[in-house]
């Protein structure tokens, strides 16, 4: 292989991270906003949340794709390649993300909440200042799973001639006839890039249970020598002040 078809591999690697960096963030605010409105106290909120929920769960990545890039400009409008993956993958993995976020917010103690309408917060302050940072470490592990999985599924992308890893790989292939080569470097990148993500989620995880005081305790034949006797964690944290006053349902 020529540093030529060499670099060519380098640029779908760096078209591979775009489309996942994009196709995450957008799958994160989907997720949190879907996953939210499906808690909502007005049904009609809820409703339509689910169908959407529902629909794009029981839907195709790659046909979704195929429709967003050949269907959609019979309509008038015309996506880029990478905007019709990223579009594609962020509703699919939103979905997923969604339930996520609604189960976490549901596991958070029913009792902390009602301390925080006991101290006249808002809603939106007890969803901010009391739920959510409780809520979100619970909710990194399936992330980091959905985000691996999200990664290989950029992948697909090679189908609409978006220019990814997988596609340029082909190309290489191709014009070298080398697929066991090809195929076995791209496998090697796409690990090193889950390994990095899984990695950095994990520390992202710990950092935030830290903040909660939800660190593992390290116990036994693991403990340090001469290390003080862990204690148990002291639950969540204080409820902060309210900032204003209010009454108000929602979560």
């Amino acid at each position: 292989m020529t540093f030529g078809l060499f670099k060519l591999l380098l640029d779908g690697l760096w078209i591979t991270i775009q489309l996942l960096v994009f196709s995450a963030a957008l799958a994160v605010l989907i997720a949190f906003t879907a996953g939210l409105a499906r808690l909502s106290r007005r049904r009609a909120v809820r409703f339509f949340a689910a169908v959407y929920v529902e629909f794009f769960r029981g839907t195709s990545a790659l046909v979704l794709m195929f429709w967003l890039f050949f269907a959609l400009p019979l309509l008038g409008w015309q996506l880029a390649p990478l905007w019709a993956g990223t579009l594609a993958l962020s509703l699919s993995f939103g979905a997923y993300g969604s339930e996520v976020v609604r189960g976490a917010v549901l596991a958070v103690s029913p009792g902390q909440r009602e301390a925080a309408t006991a101290l006249s917060f808002t809603p939106w302050q007890r969803l901010r200042l009391v739920v959510l940072p409780q809520a979100v470490p619970e909710m990194l592990p399936t992330f980091s799973n959905q985000l691996v999985e999200l990664l290989k599924a950029t992948s697909l992308a090679s189908a609409v001639t978006i220019g990814d890893l997988t596609f340029q790989a082909q190309s290489v292939r191709l014009a070298t006839g080398e697929s066991a080569q090809v195929y076995g470097l791209i496998l090697g990148m796409y690990f090193v890039i889950a390994f990095t993500l899984t990695r950095g989620m994990r520390l992202l995880e710990r950092r935030a249970k830290a903040n909660l005081g939800l660190g593992r305790l390290v116990t036994g034949p693991e403990a340090p020598l001469g290390s003080e006797p862990p204690t148990a964690p002291a639950g969540p944290p204080p409820l902060p002040e309210p900032t204003g006053h209010g009454q108000g349902g929602g979560i």
